[in-house]
């Protein structure tokens, strides 16, 4: 909390009359961190003049790789440290992420093969997201990430439209 006040420019006895402890401060700030990637994220996705693909790729890399390859060691120990605090608050975000990524989905011509091939736009979203949460997990860098989350929608993107085109024959 020293640490912190001092990074504020605040005392100590400040810090503690805006948040009670410490766990509330790390509440505070996750929610105001994962706010700002969700917002992101789905401006990225509301760019109706970028392709599916390239919002999805866009929204994934600004929801899970904007921090890849950002921070040192002890940033994953302080996450699996934090995740008893921060349970709730990320099931709640990446809850909103995974409907915006739906939404988008149903609402292109990828929604319909979905539905041709028997899954849902929220499943396929709860897929896309689990690859990008492990992507971030095992690539050294941001471009390493986006690269990587690109080759997952393009496969997506490019069977669904295989099997759009199937249809239409």
């Amino acid at each position: 909390m020293d640490d912190v006040a001092r990074a504020a420019g605040v005392s100590r006895q400040g810090l503690y009359l805006l948040f009670s402890n410490k766990e509330e401060l790390f509440r505070r700030a996750l929610d105001h961190s994962l706010s700002s990637q969700l917002s992101a994220a789905l401006a990225v996705l509301s760019e109706n003049r970028n392709g599916l693909e390239e919002r999805l790729i866009g929204a994934c890399d600004e929801w899970s790789g904007r921090f890849v390859g950002a921070f040192g060691a002890d940033a994953a120990d302080l996450m699996c440290a934090g995740t008893s605090l921060a349970g709730e608050t990320m099931r709640k975000y990446e809850a909103r992420f995974e409907q915006a990524l739906a939404d988008a989905l149903a609402a292109s011509p990828m929604g319909t093969v979905c539905g041709t091939v028997g899954v849902c736009a929220a499943e396929v979203a709860r897929v896309l997201h689990a690859t990008a949460r492990g992507l971030k997990q095992t690539c050294g860098s941001r471009e390493d990430f986006r690269k990587s989350i690109a080759v997952a929608v393009r496969m997506f993107c490019a069977a669904s439209s295989q099997q759009s085109k199937k249809r239409q024959a």
